[in-house]
Parts: structure tokens; sequence; C-alpha cells
């Protein structure tokens, strides 16, 4: 007789699992399938004595994280501050360049004024993006036709502004700037709440990271729902839909039923699974056309933090056409134990760089980190962590999906839409913090919210519901200066020096240069 309950969601990560407590609070009978051993998806936690644990997928969190922060609360799970309290490095043309802050210096003003203009550039598109239906935005059309890279060659003119901003495209979506949508950019940094909170540690996304690692938060979700709800090591293969019900099977030949299905996997591994009746045809392009992102996360360990005795907090940028590594973060636990420097392998270098053996990888992060760091104990780590995201069979890629040109405007309606007794879950679907374990957890609860309106148990307007600031991790307005503000554009400047004359204006900007970077 095949497993019934009156909900299964496919797929025991973050959103499947938000889903599914939800549904069980409410008295609704669900059911999970998983097609791992494991449960938290892109979230997975390594244990063993050498570094007591580790969250080699999914980490950090931040203010106005507020959903993934309940949940840490209601488990009593806390949360501890990523060190930054010593210089952050921007390391390029070989050398390592000591700052503060979230932004790098840039080495000359007009670089500056580049960089400055470009970022004041992306969160004024974005206010003009709904961050529920990015597809309706006045632009959307011309934005969804252009990669970031052309943006990047139209609106930045400087070479250092542009390295520096297309690795700010690879840290933040492991995904390149001739590959993605400049709308799906603009978009994603929109639901994260702009350019400074999606890029800054202190009061941004890499705030902090929880004590005892992420997964455990999917875990104790597992451990609510009973042993006997949550079903591992059983992909799913084919779904038929009869109008009433839906009827599951499993690779392994068992058969479950329900009213209704919750999708939660990858939007790419959706596409491995057979429909009846077959999905409509957006749909079915729809999955074919969201590739996963592509990063190698790296965990160098060494006897001491000695990066910090030196006066670096172990957050560096690194922009080098021959570095294996783009960012790099530092990973000591809150006891002060297993000092570690996490550095990501990102985007094309990933898919490059899988061809070599987890020691050539090792060695070569050695390496370029006592370049970075300016120590030779750098090459020396006492164990290595890494887990190689786009070989995992059940994620194909981390941190989540990227979106093509003309894939939004063409298809981005459908992504929450439902087919039948289907409806999706997953981060991509999020409209805050996409991408991040926040949006998981909001997409989770609005997909069973949805579900829960279809059988007439609350009203379609309680399906979106906002979450109130949580009490301990509360966020602050970012400072915006005078400069920040109405410093022009490369263009506008030499438009500038055209008008008032070349010898006042490089006075003007001498002026400034002196007030700002002395």
């Amino acid at each position: 007789m095949a497993n019934q309950a009156d909900v299964i969601v496919v797929g025991a990560g973050l959103s499947g699992l938000s889903a599914a407590k939800l549904l069980h609070e409410k008295g609704i009978e669900v059911l999970v399938l998983e097609a791992r051993d494991r449960v938290g998806g892109r979230t997975f936690t390594e244990h063993n004595p050498k570094v007591k644990y580790v969250d080699l997928g999914g980490a950090y969190v931040g203010p106005t994280q507020n959903r993934i922060l309940r949940l840490a609360d209601e488990f009593g799970i806390e949360t501890y501050l990523t060190n930054e309290v010593e210089d952050v490095i921007f390391y390029t043309k070989g050398k390592s360049k000591r700052f503060t802050g979230t932004f790098p210096p840039m080495g000359s003003f007009l670089a500056y004024m580049d960089m400055n203009n470009l970022f004041r550039l992306i969160d004024q598109m974005g206010e003009e993006i709904p961050m529920e239906a990015p597809w309706n935005a006045p632009k959307a059309k011309e934005w969804d036709s252009m990669t970031v890279k052309e943006f990047l060659d139209k609106n930045v003119w400087t070479a250092a502004a542009k390295a520096f901003a297309t690795c700010f495209v690879q840290v933040n979506v492991t995904s390149e700037p001739y590959e993605v949508s400049l709308l799906w950019l603009l978009w994603y940094v929109k639901c994260a709440g702009g350019s400074m909170r999606i890029y800054s540690t202190t009061n941004g996304g890499q705030e902090r990271k929880f004590v005892g690692g992420s997964q455990q938060i999917s875990k104790r979700i597992a451990e609510k729902l009973g042993k006997e709800k949550v079903i591992l090591s059983c992909p799913v293969c084919h779904i038929k839909q009869n109008g009433n019900d839906a009827t599951i099977k499993d690779l392994h030949g068992n058969t479950y039923m329900a009213k209704y299905v919750i999708m939660s996997v990858p939007v790419p591994l959706q596409n491995r699974i057979v429909y009846e009746p077959p999905l409509p045809a957006n749909r079915n392009q729809l999955i074919q056309r969201m590739p996963m992102g592509s990063v190698i996360k790296t965990f160098m360990y060494y006897d001491t933090p000695f990066w910090r005795k030196d006066g670096f907090c172990g957050s560096s940028a690194i922009d080098d056409e021959g570095a294996i590594i783009g960012f790099t973060m530092d990973n000591v636990n809150p006891d002060g134990s297993c000092p570690a420097l996490m550095g990501f392998i990102l985007a094309d270098k990933a898919r490059t760089l899988s061809v070599l053996s987890r020691d050539e990888r090792k060695q070569r992060i050695g390496e370029l980190y006592a370049k970075v760091f300016k120590s030779d104990q750098a090459k020396h780590p006492k164990h290595y962590e890494e887990l190689n995201w786009p070989a995992e069979q059940w994620s194909g890629g981390c941190y989540t999906t990227m979106m093509p040109p003309g894939f939004l405007t063409k298809f981005g309606s459908e992504l929450r839409k439902s087919v039948g007794k289907m409806y999706f879950a997953g981060t991509e679907t999020a409209t805050e913090w996409s991408g991040y374990m926040e949006g998981a957890v909001q997409a989770g609860e609005r997909s069973a919210r949805e579900v829960m309106a279809e059988m007439g148990k609350l009203s379609a307007s309680e399906i979106w519901q906002r979450e109130p600031e949580n009490k301990q991790v509360k966020s602050s307005p970012f400072p915006s200066t005078f400069m920040n503000r109405h410093l022009p554009s490369v263009p506008g400047f030499f438009g500038l020096l055209g008008s008032v004359g070349i010898l006042s204006a490089g006075v003007l900007a001498a002026v400034l240069y002196q007030r700002h970077f002395r």
C-alpha cells in the first residue's frame, strides 16, 4: 500500500523543510521525500575532530534575514560575529592593500569615482524593479536582453573598477558577468537590500554564522516532523496527477500518494523527473534554462590565526587572473579553536579547476595565501577541507541558479505558478534574499500557505506575510556621504573639465582626493 499524506514535499533542504514544518504545525499531514542520505540540501555541516564542525555549504546570516533567524531562535541556535576587527585586504597587481569597510580602495580618484557611480547606478536601477515581479519593471525587456558584462562595458571606464565589479558578480552569484542577465543581477541585489547590504560583513549578509553550523536548523526541523515523516535516499523520478491527487514514485519503485505536492529541489534537477500529464510548455522550457552557479568552498586550517597577528581580519577580495581563490573570510570557531581561512573558487575558475586533484588545489591555495597575507605560514596548513558543489549530484552547483538574458521576461512569471496540485518552493522563487537561506525559508513558507489557501484554511491575502525584525540581530542604514551621492561618473567628470576648464577641474579633483583618501 502506498505511503499517503495530505501534502508531499519533494526535497529536504531548508525550503522544503520550512514548508513541511508550517503545514505540520497547522495539523496537516505531510511527508518529505529526499534524494540524499541527509537533510539540509545546500547547507551541509561537516563534523570531525580536526575541525569540530564546518559549514561546507550555506553559512552566513545577517540583518534583515529575519525568517532564518526566527527559526534559529526557536531551536535555541545562537549566532556569532564573523571577524572583521582587523584590516580587510584587496589583493591586486601582486600587492595587498589594507582597508576597512565594504568596498576596497581603487588607487586613483578616477577609479574611485567610477566604482562609486557603478554601485550607485545599480541601486538606483534596482529601485525601478518590483521584487515580486521583476519582469514588470519599466525597462525589463531592455535590461533582460543585456548581459552584466555588456552593462559593465558600457558604464565602467577604468580597469580597476571593472575588475572589482567582476569580482562582485562572481562572489555574489557564482557566475561570470558574460553569463547572466542584467535584470536578474539588479533584482538579486535589490532582494538582498542593495549593494552595500549584500556585500558587507558588518550590517550585511556575511555578518554572522551559527554556533554549531547551519545544517542543524534542517536537522531540528526534521526531528520535529519525526523520522517517519522524512524519508531519505529516495530520489523522486515520476509524478502523476489525476486531478484529485498525485502519485509519486522514487527510483527504488516505492509509491507515495498525496492531495498536493510541493517541489523544492533545485530547478535544474526538476528536469530529471517524468511528469504525467507533461508539464505545460513554458514550465518545461523554464527548467531547461536555469543552470546552477559554480563554486568550490575551501578551508585551510592552521595552528594559529596568524593573519590576525599581522593585522588582517581574514577577509580579502583577490583580483588576479591566475589566482585560484576570489574571496576569503576568517573561519575561527567562536571558542577560538580550529583557526582557518575560508576561500571560494568561483564561477569559471571552479569549472576549470575541478579537474585538479584535491591536493593540487590545496597547494595552489597555500601559495596564493602566502602572497595575499604576506606569510609563509599560509603554505603549511595542518588540515584542508573542501566541497566541490558542481560535482554534487543532488545540487548540481551552488549557491543558486543563475538566470541568463531573456529568462526573466519570458519565463519569470512561471517560477511560482502552480501546475495542477503541484506548488513550487526553493530559494530561487523567493522575493527577499533569493539565493540565501533566508530566501529558502520565505519560499517554503509561502508555498505552504498557497496549499493551505487552496485547502480553504486561510485566505489568499494571507499567503504573503512580512516578517518582523529579529530582536537580537537588527539592521541599521548604511551611511551615505555627500561624495557618494554627488560625485559624477567618469564621462560626467570629463564633461565638467570642458565646462569649467581643465586647470580648475584638476584643482577640484586634487582637493577631493586629498580630503577623501589621505
